[in-house]
């Protein structure tokens, strides 16, 4: 063999060789990543012409079924008869787009071909079923209905779950789209509707509740105590913080404000009623420190992607890196003075670079309702055979985290039921119920100022465990009082809570 001919043969092995290695990586390491790309429609494009199971509430209310279509292209048409109400839950089917929502979550279920309803097929093979699946939600839809009325035009979400098992029983958010249009069998308005949404202000296409963060505000204060009550740098009692009307962090001339240049001081509880910025930042400066606090949000669920049974939810984030360690004065300040102390000052009451969903900031009062533990997130309660009616699956309810110990979230309950008889979460009561609370307002910097309005909050009957627990966002409200989060969400949780009983 002559030398270029030789070279030409080791280069095409080489190609060769690489060719192989990279299909082996697609089709098994990279498989299961390609199969949750959202950009990947061949799933929906196989099973399109299917039958398909139907998308129902908890209480009965059909949300998604097909309609048949003869004559037409495809055997039948993806409907949904409630419009942009489920969007950002069910999501959409489309032979163009793929799919959203539980749609695309729990495609195998709604045609049949998970391995129980596989099976199922073949033993029944000579009665001519198809066993597909209908899929039942944890979703109310009064509260769902209700959400939206509450919300209205204001861009923002609403969450409310179950703090023992994690159902989630209303999820909306706004601005929010209609998936008839995307689903059209017809290419031309399908398309047509995906270009309007995509330019659309606010993007309507991305859930605010479970795939967008923002400021969480005096919120997470609900975190930072329970890391200093974990850490025993305090107790609901003691110490007794000074009255003051602002915080200087050490390493900077910056002071940390009250609202409204008010003056607040007090224990822990007395601290969380009023929401004192001073004392609260000072808690995460001076008593906790860094790694203490990252911890405890840690638990909580920041830093992580929570295990919704949705597509691509995203992870709330608390920073981790507060620079070097400057000096630890003996006696001052125990947990010792960092680079990035002014920050983490900051970070204590919701501020900096913390950032949460919805989602999120509802599991932190759920964990508070549910002694400590942080239930995992679903949307799914069952999945039902379309032909019979009996229940082949329901969601393996369970723990997502531990974020606390059980008599830190009976002191923390304590604590969020005096913000609501007595603090800036009064709004939220509710007569003859048990109603704990935290507001939050998180300024945008703007001129005018602006600022994201929060309540966070549980409910239940007296002498029982809560049974709903709440996280409700309102953006870009005018304005930047403590009170802002009490006056324009609270409302919105309270009408949720008196519903949810009624």
């Amino acid at each position: 063999m002559s030398r270029p001919l030789k070279h030409v043969v080791i280069v095409l092995l080489g190609c060769f060789t690489a060719l192989f290695v990279q299909l082996n990586r697609i089709q098994v390491y990279d498989a299961q990543a390609l199969e949750d790309n959202p950009a990947n429609t061949r799933t929906i494009q196989r099973d399109f012409n299917r039958p398909r199971g139907r998308i129902l509430t908890r209480d009965d209310v059909v949300v998604a079924f097909t309609e048949p279509t003869p004559g037409g292209s495809f055997d039948g048409q993806r409907t949904y008869p409630e419009g942009d109400l489920y969007a950002h839950v069910v999501g959409y089917t489309s032979f163009t787009f793929g799919a959203e929502g539980v749609e695309r979550e729990y495609n195998d279920a709604l045609v049949g071909r998970t391995p129980g309803q596989e099976l199922s097929a073949l033993t029944d093979i000579l009665g001519g079923t198809n066993p597909i699946g209908d899929v039942r939600l944890t979703l109310r839809h009064d509260l769902q209905r209700l959400a939206k009325e509450m919300l209205g035009q204001r861009a923002g979400a609403v969450v409310a779950l179950d703090p023992a098992n994690g159902d989630i029983l209303a999820m909306y958010s706004f601005p929010s789209f209609n998936p008839n249009r995307i689903a059209d069998n017809d290419g031309g308005p399908a398309n047509e509707a995906w270009t309007d949404l995509v330019n659309a202000e606010g993007n309507p296409l991305r859930a605010k509740s479970y795939r967008d963060i923002f400021f969480p505000g005096s919120t997470f204060k609900v975190v930072t105590a329970a890391s200093a009550l974990e850490n025993r740098v305090l107790s609901t009692a003691a110490p007794e913080f000074e009255a003051a009307e602002s915080y200087t962090p050490p390493l900077t001339e910056r002071p940390i404000s009250n609202f409204g240049g008010s003056t607040c001081g007090g224990n822990l509880v007395e601290l969380l009623v009023v929401s004192c910025n001073s004392g609260f930042a000072r808690i995460g400066a001076e008593l906790l420190g860094p790694g203490p606090l990252v911890a405890t949000a840690e638990r909580f669920g920041f830093n992580d992607t929570p295990p919704i049974d949705l597509p691509l939810p995203v992870a709330s984030v608390f920073p981790t890196d507060f620079g070097s360690l400057v000096s630890n004065p003996t006696g001052e300040i125990p947990a010792g003075i960092f680079e990035d102390t002014p920050l983490l000052a900051q970070s204590a009451i919701g501020q900096n670079n913390v950032s949460a969903t919805p989602l999120q900031m509802a599991l932190v009062a759920a964990a508070v309702a549910n002694g400590g533990s942080v239930p995992t997130p679903h949307v799914l309660l069952a999945v039902e055979d379309a032909e019979s009616g009996g229940v082949t699956a329901r969601f393996d309810n369970g723990t997502w985290q531990d974020a606390m110990s059980s008599q830190i979230a009976s002191d923390l309950t304590g604590a969020m039921i005096q913000v609501v008889e007595r603090g800036s979460a009064q709004a939220l009561a509710v007569p003859g119920l048990v109603v704990g609370g935290k507001t939050g307002t998180a300024q945008l910097g703007t001129d005018p100022p602006r600022s994201h309005a929060w309540i966070i909050g549980f409910a239940g009957r007296p002498e029982q465990r809560a049974e709903i627990a709440v996280a409700v966002l309102v953006e870009g409200q005018e304005g930047s009082s403590e009170q802002t989060g009490g006056r324009v969400a609270a409302p919105i949780a309270r009408a949720l809570v008196e519903q949810f009983f009624r």
